[in-house]
């Protein structure tokens, strides 16, 4: 019986006659990089849409570099919803090279998370969230009952470690002098810190109150996505809320801020400024902030920096900021870029690297690397 089997399906007969069983064909995806910077640890985000037909289950597949045959790893991000909505891939690609990544089923090897957040109720209501270079919190709704805490923007932890280190240090209760990991000695006060958005109107800045929803979209091994809702409040004459949806990928200094306000009003996205000399970089064409912040005694500098998608936005620098304006939309979706840097790190111990890093970011977002699936 099996010898006439065989020779049924090597006439071509049998296949015809009988169910299918076979997983879905495997997948190439092809990725480019146009510019003549090279790619180092880029996240890249493929629709979903485009692969599920070699995903036989969610996850259920793996992706090999075909020039170096190592498995690559990669997440399923949902934004939230009940299906994944792309596919990230992590790659490094030369200046106008080309990475092949091929697919199969296959259970993938363990991804070692490489960015992670949370709601941190234990501690007056912050949300924190970290990848492998720096980590950075948002202030919640109990910090208000403490004034002599309170602050309002985004506030920078230092990070010389590529571990995960938020639960840790909250744990420890002890984060406020370097423990050989980095600390949190950024202040924030009642500013921007270090890259937040607020309307802006006769030159005066409308805090909103801390955030009072929180929601997880995504959280890593490669990306960590999360929103935070707040309440209305009044700028100028306009009554309007927001909505802040916030990204950050692993391997990246800046998050991806993308800011839904209830009404069209005039914002500003800033960064503190010491009372101390630093460098300052204000790029209104290629839309780059960057600051490099006075030393603060034996903890170091922090770098700061905002990327500005839509260029020309005006900038300028006040007593207590250095400030992008911009004109939010009631409809879509106000999008920039912000993070921090630390010299103790030794990624970036000089203004100059850290100028270069943003102007670099700026010049990828204007090409983008390219994605083929066959």
């Amino acid at each position: 019986m099996k010898r006439i089997l065989l020779l049924l399906m090597a006439a071509g007969i049998l296949p015809a006659a009988l169910p299918a069983f076979s997983l879905p064909a495997p997948a190439s995806i092809t990725i480019t990089n146009p510019s003549g910077t090279a790619r180092i640890e880029e996240v890249v985000e493929i629709p979903y849409r485009q692969v599920s037909s070699f995903a036989v289950k969610n996850g259920n597949f793996r992706l090999v570099n075909k020039q170096t045959g190592k498995e690559v790893p990669y997440q399923l991000a949902y934004e939230g919803n009940e299906q994944p909505e792309w596919l990230l891939v992590q790659v490094s690609i030369p200046a106008h090279g080309t990475v092949i990544l091929n697919a199969a089923a296959g259970k993938p090897a363990a991804v070692k998370a490489r960015t992670y957040g949370r709601y941190v109720p234990e501690r007056k209501d912050d949300f924190a969230w970290e990848n492998d270079r720096m980590a950075f919190r948002m202030y919640g709704k109990a910090l208000e009952n403490f004034p002599a805490e309170n602050a309002h923007g985004i506030d920078v932890w230092a990070k010389r470690t590529t571990d995960l280190v938020v639960d840790r240090w909250y744990k420890v209760n002890d984060y406020h002098h370097d423990n050989g990991q980095g600390l949190d000695y950024y202040h924030v006060g009642l500013t921007l810190g270090g890259g937040d958005i607020a309307p802006f109107i006769n030159d005066s800045v409308y805090y909103p109150l801390h955030y009072r929803t929180w929601k997880v979209l995504d959280n890593g091994p490669l990306r960590t996505t999360f929103q935070l809702g707040y309440e209305a409040w009044q700028a100028g004459n306009t009554k309007v809320t927001v909505v802040k949806t916030i990204s950050l990928d692993a391997g990246s200094q800046l998050n991806k801020m993308s800011i839904q306000y209830s009404e069209n009003i005039p914002v500003v996205t800033g960064i503190v400024k010491r009372p101390e000399p630093g460098s300052m970089l204000l790029d209104e064409k290629s839309g780059v902030v960057g600051y490099w912040e006075p030393q603060h005694g034996e903890d170091g500098i922090i770098g700061l920096g905002m990327v500005m998608p839509a260029h020309n936005n005006p900038m300028l620098v006040t007593k207590q900021h250095l400030l992008a304006k911009g004109d939010a939309s009631g409809s879509e979706p106000y999008i920039y870029y912000a993070g921090a840097a630390w010299n103790k790190a030794g990624r970036f111990t000089t203004a100059t690297q850290w100028f270069a890093y943003l102007q670099a970011f700026a010049e990828k977002l204007q090409q983008p690397l390219q994605v083929k699936v066959n």
